[in-house]
């Protein structure tokens, strides 16, 4: 049996996501037990760079219907498009699953990162694409304030562009305050699936650029492990405070992202090419999300400031959009977008 799927069955509160919308990579997750996939637009430039043959003819009718429209109206549309047949191979699993499983993840437009009303009026419009709709808004201080707007507006949100123990537990924090004020006036959460993303690969990318400038030395399992033990310590928290937020590791970069995780009551969404990696493990699956990260690793990684930062719950939410691997992400994303809206730039001039 493949790993994926073994480890769906085995323990199915460890879920598998497709890190993409494409749907020939979002059925073999399918097929591995996956319940989940997600967009955004540095994901949808990838998935049209691979598939555009396919995708053309959209293009082209979206570009002929909408005379009046700009270039990001017609990346906006184009995202909405490959979200929408996505979504198609997850709709049965959510309505089984009352909301819980099958849901399709849609990120705002990075450019808004800094304003709250603007990602909320995204939002709102980008969850009314499809019934089984998750919405990524990224941790920055405004996105969290956002984040409580929108959960109270019941759409259930995606917390992205996050690296910290600290922004997982604002994220966390944030929604708890929109569930009740929704449950104050009466209004429905059972159906409600609010995710928090830590990107756990990015986490170790940062730290590891950060290191080569220090005069500390440190094991490259170390460097591995950074991510890891910033996902295991936000769990230990949410667990203990009863959040109803899930998490969900995404960037992934070795076998721990995949091997240290499993057992958890979290998410794992896996580029298609990690997929395949780990499906060939010669691993025994069993829980290891219960077993800490070894003392010994956890006071190497303590000697970094950066990593101590991403393990402290108490930094400033003021300060998280200076973190260092959220300005590289949030940097690349808008490449990723800029990128997008050159691909589809011929199709409008002509």
């Amino acid at each position: 049996m493949n790993k994926l799927l073994e480890m769906t069955k085995k323990f199915p509160q460890t879920e598998l996501w497709n890190d993409s919308c494409s749907c020939k990579e979002l059925s073999y997750a399918i097929e591995n037990g996956g319940s989940g996939a997600t967009t955004n637009p540095v994901i949808v430039f990838n998935v049209l760079k691979n598939e555009l043959p396919e995708w053309e003819d959209t293009i082209k009718k979206l570009v002929e219907d909408n005379p009046s429209f700009t270039e990001d109206d017609l990346a906006w549309a184009t995202i909405k498009a490959l979200g929408k047949k996505a979504s198609t191979l997850l709709l049965d699993q959510f309505k089984n699953s009352n909301g819980q499983k099958g849901r399709i993840s849609f990120q705002t437009n990075a450019k808004y990162y800094q304003n709250k009303d603007l990602m909320v009026e995204q939002a709102l419009d980008l969850a009314s694409t499809v019934e089984n709709s998750q919405v990524k808004v990224p941790a920055s201080k405004a996105g969290i304030e956002a984040m409580e707007e929108l959960t109270y507006k019941g759409v259930s949100i995606n917390a992205t562009v996050s690296f910290t123990v600290a922004q997982a537990i604002e994220v966390a924090e944030a929604v708890e305050r929109g569930l009740k004020r929704r449950e104050a006036e009466g209004l429905d959460t059972s159906k409600m699936h609010p995710v928090c993303t830590i990107m756990i690969g990015r986490v170790d990318d940062y730290l590891k650029n950060y290191y080569k400038e220090t005069d500390t030395l440190i094991s490259s399992e170390a460097l591995d492990l950074a991510g890891i033990a910033v996902m295991k310590k936000a769990y230990k928290l949410y667990k203990e405070r009863g959040y109803r937020t899930k998490l969900l590791a995404a960037a992934f970069r070795n076998s721990h992202h995949f091997t240290d995780l499993i057992g958890g009551d979290l998410i794992l969404t896996v580029p298609y090419s990690w997929q395949r990696k780990y499906n060939g493990l010669n691993v025994e699956v069993k829980d290891y999300m219960s077993t800490p990260v070894d003392e010994k690793i956890l006071n190497e990684l303590l000697t970094l400031k950066e990593f101590q930062l991403a393990y402290d719950e108490n930094l400033a939410p003021e300060d998280f959009q200076y973190y260092g691997a959220f300005k590289a992400t949030i940097y690349q994303f808008l490449n990723g977008y800029d990128s997008l809206i050159q691909l589809l730039r011929k199709y409008m001039v002509k």
